[in-house]
């Protein structure tokens, strides 16, 4: 049985009349990337703080590597590397000696320290920068500078929080073909995001938070499995006569239909041919209609089912 990376036991946290975390249980083993999934203020950067003794909490236990962990236990923070929202470098230092001066707060000997820092550089892909100051790096290449001096020590447990926030495509991929090699390299990952298909694309297990608890936790597909949709089938339709709408209603395996904007949105549990049921009655009541196509649930469709609101905001 894997090993117990991250145990995290009955947390509360409150700020006066406000509770950020409510009797919150969390387990993580060695080797996963877990992912902690919810919207802003769900309470997984209080969480991260909490864990790594950067907030006092009022109640709780919280172990690393089965020990208990405190402000003052260097030996386990030594084994943690962080990586959080906001870019935290020194604008007078260039690429190269912000990674040299936060990899030298873990490793000493000069040699070792040398080989960490461009091994950084180089997973980072800032071969070509190292010489450049933070001001003059795009906001992608500052947030891989960010990750670099988080991970120059080689920690095993490694906590990224919503590292990909305001960063473009091709850095955004970079990152988390990143974060997959670090894994592969023995790393256990915590990652937070209110990005779902970055969570789905990268994690082996997910959380999902929503007012400071817990309301589901698995893999992807068991989080999906949880919920009634199974499919969702939109259509661009000019117009919905009442009666067709109805036929489509009464199928076996839809459950609810709405119409809005020019687009109808089916939602189905179970049944293999939903589609073609719909586009069916579509024609044989002459109704036209342009675009058409099936999805399958994601994870915000698991936090819409359980929490009656979506993950976050269409951008």
């Amino acid at each position: 049985m894997a090993e117990t990376v991250v145990k995290i036991n009955n947390l509360v946290k409150r700020y006066k009349e406000l509770i950020a975390l409510d009797h919150f249980d969390l387990e993580i083993k060695k080797g996963e990337v877990f992912g902690l999934l919810g919207p802003n203020g769900s309470g997984k950067t209080t969480t991260i703080n909490c864990l790594l003794s950067l907030l006092a909490y009022d109640k709780g236990d919280i172990e690393i590597f089965g020990e208990k962990m405190s402000p003052v236990n260097y030996g386990v923070k030594k084994r943690i590397g962080v990586i959080m929202q906001n870019v935290a470098v020194f604008d007078e230092l260039t690429v190269y000696e912000n990674i040299d001066y936060f990899c030298g707060l873990y490793i000493t000997d000069k040699a070792t320290r040398k080989k960490y820092v461009d091994d950084a550089i180089a997973f980072v892909g800032l071969e070509d920068f190292v010489k450049f100051h933070p001001k003059k790096l795009s906001g992608g290449l500052l947030r891989r500078l960010n990750i670099a001096c988080g991970i120059a020590h080689k920690p095993e447990l490694i906590i990224l929080d919503e590292p990909t926030v305001a960063v473009d495509p091709q850095s955004r991929n970079k990152i988390l073909e990143g974060i997959l090699q670090l894994n592969r390299e023995g790393a256990t990952i915590i990652y937070t995001s209110h990005y779902m298909e970055e969570v789905e694309q990268i994690c082996t297990r997910i959380a999902i938070m929503d007012k400071g608890s817990k309301i589901a936790e698995g893999t992807t597909e068991e989080l999906k499995r949880m919920i009634k949709n199974t499919e969702t089938i939109t259509a661009e339709i000019l117009q919905l006569p009442e009666n067709v709408r109805e036929q489509i209603e009464a199928l076996e395996h839809v459950y609810n239909v709405s119409y809005a904007d020019n687009k109808l949105v089916a939602r189905c549990t179970g049944g293999r041919h939903n589609l073609i049921e719909i586009l069916k009655i579509l024609q044989e009541n002459q109704v036209g209609f342009g675009s058409v196509y099936s999805e399958q649930p994601t994870l915000n469709d698991v936090f819409l089912e359980i929490t009656g609101k979506a993950l976050r905001d269409k951008e």
